[in-house]
């Protein structure tokens, strides 16, 4: 019991239980969502969309919000497809510039943020519309077709049973930045700059180089998630990222890190994605609008940041009797 009542009071333990009983539920009236395929298409969604949360989850940590990361994977993610199909390039090559890209936009975000004092909502709200311009001008809203088959075979293949290489990326890319955030100073600046920013300056913390390095990690792995889905799509589509916010802001939500900042989790984030991914699977399975997703990812996101307030609350009363 002692461990239990330990657990309960983590992040992840909600995600978790509620995870099991929506697998338990959904698979007690279709079976079929146990099935492996149904197990590789839902561990695709996992994979990619983790990505995008947890390249939200990062600005979160530092107290702010990033409304450009769909801009900056789609603009990462059209670079990689045309620099393989229009210039030649080898995919590790355009790989790499593609995640170039990434961090140089979500870098220059951050700069902007860092030394303008300007709120981080209005500045990546014009990076948004900024690097969606850029992307429909490099494709004239014309996909890029000729994807190597390299690359479409790592996003549609599986490494062992039901498990996709994608997914792989993503399990690797988790404890990395579970290891940042817990052991390494960048982490730990950037969750005290989030948690009280003029008392992290005065311990000697750099903030507006956390601030850059958070928006640029956030920048990488947005470009990431882009790569994945052209991998994962097997053509470079300019609509890429146009669906990404609510998602990006839902999971992070959902596994208990603050708005306000100082205070997220790896592994709650990750199950939050797989709540997002099990009731879209759902919805599919059981025929229902998927139009109704939307509306489920707000209730949901409302109803994370209520229990958020709720022990917010709590905490203080707690505090306020010691």
């Amino acid at each position: 019991m002692g461990y239990l009542s330990r657990y309960a009071r983590t992040d992840w333990f909600g995600p978790l239980i509620a995870t099991l009983i929506a697998i338990a539920l959904v698979g007690g009236f279709n079976p079929s969502f146990l099935s492996p395929f149904n197990i590789q298409v839902l561990l695709l969604a996992i994979a990619v969309n983790a990505l995008i949360a947890f390249s939200q989850m990062i600005i979160i940590a530092i107290g702010q919000m990033n409304l450009s990361v769909g801009a900056i994977g789609g603009l990462a993610a059209i670079a990689f497809a045309g620099m393989m199909e229009v210039w030649g390039l080898p995919v590790p090559v355009a790989l790499v510039l593609a995640l170039a890209i990434g961090v140089v936009a979500g870098m220059l975000n951050g700069i902007f943020i860092a030394w303008t004092g300007i709120s981080a909502f209005i500045i990546t709200l014009a990076s948004l519309s900024v690097f969606k311009g850029i992307n429909l001008g490099i494709t004239r809203a014309s996909p890029f077709y000729d994807i190597p088959q390299i690359v479409k075979d790592f996003g549609n293949t599986n490494i062992i049973g039901p498990l996709p290489w994608l997914a792989v990326v993503t399990a690797v890319v988790a404890v990395l930045l579970w290891f940042l955030l817990n052991r390494q100073a960048l982490g730990r600046c950037i969750l005290a700059v989030g948690g009280n920013e003029h008392a992290a300056e005065l311990s000697g913390i750099s903030v507006r180089k956390t601030i850059v390095a958070a928006h640029a990690l956030s920048g990488l792995l947005a470009a990431l998630a882009g790569v994945a889905l052209v991998a994962r799509l097997q053509i470079g589509q300019p609509t890429i990222g146009d669906d990404w916010l609510i998602l990006s802001f839902a999971a992070p939500v959902i596994g208990g890190a603050v708005l306000s900042g100082g205070h997220v989790s790896v592994p709650a984030t990750l199950l939050g994605v797989a709540i997002v991914a099990i009731i879209t699977q759902a919805l599919v399975l059981f025929n229902i609008d998927p139009f109704l997703v939307q509306v489920v990812l707000g209730v949901l996101i409302l109803w994370a940041v209520g229990i958020n307030r709720f022990r917010e609350v709590r905490l203080a009363k707690t505090a306020k009797r010691i």
